[in-house]
């Protein structure tokens, strides 16, 4: 019982850190995210820029609008001589802490970030940068830019944004696409007077959208709307409240990693059918036992106790145990909390007063469920039987045992099953052809310059300028950029019309080479290459599910119209993941970065393929260069390509771990169970087992006899099973774009490992019974 309690425990707790999340914020109930819907697939945190002015304009139902970035970014602050990374910067217009209110120790929210040469920070990089000294009033230079520091605020709250420091740098990009509708690049949230009326400004939003994007566009292309709306289909928007957004988002999610509310149901369903079993285990053997306290019944009824006095007392003591069960549990938790934060990647504590009341509702289901069965169970024997003797023989209770049994062996089931098809899916992920190289590639974190006096060419040169440097260094054999992450996503989505199509294609700007780097396969015509000036200009490749999607047999040398701008198409890339492999692979396009000067914004990432024989060598040369020559004020930051990536679907490794170690746990307790379950039922028929083997019965023919009834609730437990069992993990494969299809084999694995561990056990026990004296137990019959 003391297991139970502890894996529900550990669910509440995981549950309550996720429910912790903005729950701090008075103002939770009244913000709201505004979630963009490209497509029937497809949702976006990030809004346009003239969006939020026009939305509080014409919807009274909006109080005010705060645009914010969506990532953090890492940069340096200096003071003075002294310079600190903060790799949590949050972009944000001057109300951020009107949506975020956090504590603030130094200066106050309202004036915290007046004008763009503001900047606020949390209490532990204002220890970092100025010690002891108040920060307040204090000079700081961020991004060649001096900023005063108006105030000092405490990060001790879980939030969807936990900067380290918020800056106003959102107001002049906003002023520099506040025409461009169709640019959805910045994070919006809204404030609203009722959240009773959030239809109201949904459908004010819909309409902006409608008059602003979809006639716009449908002008464009010289047809109605109505006409670009069936063909294209249209943005609409959803307004989601901040109170639910960790878990319940339909975007990529916010700036902190969002929630996994499956995840958590799974945590919470899993540790309710641990519990459960353990109940059903103090049930069976509270009833099996209670032959032994029969007289002791009879005895109190004929002195007078009432039914409800027996109840009373069974239910007291049921109370006890349960209580010192939870205090078991409660060190079990504390043990286990380090390694259950390092399975998670959290950081929670045991505090009694944050879930006391939970612990108490706990208490009471384990007492209801555990003791009142058996109580009345007990309290129900007829007083004449029981002080007659003949309880004994009575077939009272074995009908609640054996059910209790059965739905342990369905629950057994149901994990060991579960354990099977969850490792063959995680398995079909890790040898899933990715359609890309991954060993021994370096993925180089590539810190980009930005300034308004950076230009596109500059950093595109810069990068040219290490990619040289890099090639001469002992070991490197390939080196190219690319404007994303494996395990990652497109950082920009550009929509591209042929014909009467449109494709949203997720824009992957590389380097000549980068592609042949990584082995990514060409299916049709070529790569770029610099050999083609064009490749540079107004030519791009896509892969496969776009080409799907432009309906065309050979799509080589077809002009599509992309960002304004004729774009051929001279090649077709074999369908390859970038992101985590449960998702779909979207279709992409392929530029080189100087196709599009802008694009390398995106210039983040340097991957390098080296020689593994020297690989140690080449590590040590290529950091000093790093930070000799590219990056001085960061430290050296690198990856190799296979562990970034399998890190991208890690969140399905742990249920698949966490499958594997609660399958142990309930195959024990069931175990545990039905051992003393059968020694029980075997100790009842030892007088007949003797007789038995008086009047010859063989060893063999007693074990059958002994077991028979156990391999039939092995079948029923089995049977009740199947149905939940290949509903609820079909529901979990279909998470998954690329899944395997549940056969019959993990059942029939499951049934044969289940009925083997049962004959093991009530055998091994069976066995020892047949070894009796025959006349201890007949010498007084």
């Amino acid at each position: 019982m003391s297991i139970g309690i502890a894996g529900v425990i550990f669910a509440t707790l995981y549950w309550n850190d996720e429910q912790s999340y903005n729950a701090w914020n008075p103002n939770k109930d009244n913000i709201y995210l505004v979630a963009n819907q490209m497509d029937a697939e497809t949702f976006w945190a990030s809004s346009s820029a003239p969006i939020g002015a026009t939305i509080k304009e014409k919807s009274s139902e909006v109080t005010s609008y705060c645009y914010l970035s969506g990532n953090y970014e890492s940069d340096i602050i200096r003071f003075k001589n002294k310079k600190v990374q903060s790799n949590k910067i949050v972009l944000a217009q001057k109300n951020f802490f009107d949506f975020f209110p956090f504590e603030f120790i130094e200066g106050n929210a309202k004036i915290a970030l007046p004008d763009e040469n503001s900047i606020s920070l949390s209490e532990d990089l204002a220890s970092q940068i100025f010690g002891k000294e108040t920060a307040l009033g204090k000079e700081v230079l961020f991004q060649n830019k001096k900023l005063i520091v108006r105030g000092v605020y405490k990060m001790d709250k879980k939030s969807s944004y936990n900067p380290s420091c918020v800056v106003n740098f959102i107001d002049l990009r906003l002023r520099k696409s506040i025409d461009q509708w169709g640019n959805f690049q910045f994070v919006l949230f809204l404030k609203v007077n009722n959240p009773s009326k959030v239809s109201l400004v949904e459908n004010d939003l819909q309409k902006l959208y409608y008059d602003n994007l979809t006639v716009r566009f449908a002008k464009e292309n010289g047809i109605t709307p109505e006409q670009y709306i069936e063909k294209y289909g249209a943005t609409k928007p959803f307004l989601e409240p901040l109170s639910t957004i960790r878990l319940h988002t339909k975007t990529g999610g916010l700036i902190e990693e969002n929630g996994n509310f499956q995840f958590l149901m799974i945590m919470v369903g899993l540790s309710i059918l641990i519990l459960l079993l353990s109940i059903v285990n103090y049930i069976n053997s509270a009833t099996a036992n209670a032959i032994k306290r029969a007289k002791e019944v009879g005895v109190r009824k004929v002195i007078g106790s009432s039914k409800i006095n027996i109840i009373q007392q069974f239910v007291f003591e049921t109370a006890i145990l349960s209580l010192f069960s939870i205090l078991i549990a409660l060190v079990i938790v504390e043990l286990s909390l380090p390694y259950y934060n390092d399975f998670l990647n959290k950081t929670i504590i045991v505090q009694g007063s944050q879930f006391y009341l939970q612990l108490i509702i706990i208490f009471v289901i384990t007492v209801c469920l555990a003791g009142v069965f058996p109580a009345i169970y007990v309290s129900n024997f007829e007083t004449l039987k029981v002080l007659k003797g003949n309880f004994g023989r009575s077939k009272s209770g074995v009908w609640l045992r054996n059910g209790m049994l059965i739905f342990q062996f369905a629950i057994a089931t149901f994990f060991i099953i579960g354990s099977y098809i969850v490792y063959q899916q995680i398995d079909y992920m890790n040898r899933k052809d990715l359609g890309f190289k991954a060993n021994q590639i370096l993925s180089i974190s590539y810190r980009n310059v930005y300034g308004e006096e950076i230009t596109d060419n500059f950093r595109f040169d810069r990068y040219l300028t290490i990619k040289n440097e890099l090639l001469h260094i002992p070991g490197i054999k390939q080196v190219a950029a690319g404007g994303f992450a494996f395990g990652g996503s497109a950082k920009s989505t550009i929509a591209y019309q042929y014909k009467d199509l449109s494709v949203d294609g997720d824009n992957i700007p590389i380097d000549f080479g980068m592609l042949e780097m990584m082995q990514i396969k060409i299916v049709k015509g070529r790569y770029l290459s610099p050999k083609f000036a064009q490749d540079t200009i107004n030519t791009m490749l896509i892969n496969e599910t776009a080409a799907r999607l432009l309906k065309e047999k050979n799509p080589i040398g077809k002009k599509v119209s992309w960002n304004g701008k004729e774009i051929t198409i001279v090649g077709v890339v074999k369908d390859f993941n970038i992101g985590n492999p449960s998702e779909a692979i979207p279709p992409m396009s392929f530029f080189h970065f100087k196709t599009n000067s802008w694009l390398t914004f995106a210039l983040n990432n340097i991957y390098i393929d080296a020689d593994s024989e020297t690989m140690d060598q080449t590590l040590g040369d290529l950091e000093n260069f790093w930070l000799k020559k590219v990056d001085p004020d960061y430290p050296f930051s690198y990856d190799f390509v296979d562990k970034e990536y399998k890190r991208s679907y890690s969140s399905y490794v742990k249920q698949k771990n966490l499958f594997s170690i609660l399958n142990i746990v309930v195959i024990l307790i069931a175990l545990f169970g039905l051992f003393c379950l059968a020694s029980f039922s075997i100790e009842r028929r030892i007088k007949e087992i003797a007789i038995r083997k008086t009047l010859g019965a063989e060893t063999n023919v007693l074990l059958k006899e002994l077991s028979i009834q156990y391999i039939v609730f092995c079948i029923f437990g089995f049977l009740i099973t199947l149905f939940p069992t290949y509903y609820l993990l079909n529901k979990w494969l279909e998470n998954f774009a690329y899944r395997i299809d549940i056969s019959i084999y993990p059942f029939i694995i499951g049934f044969i490992a289940l009925l083997a561990l049962t004959l093991i056990v009530v055998l091994s026990r069976a066995y020892q019974a047949t070894r009796v004296d025959v006349l201890k137990y007949l010498k007084y019959e």
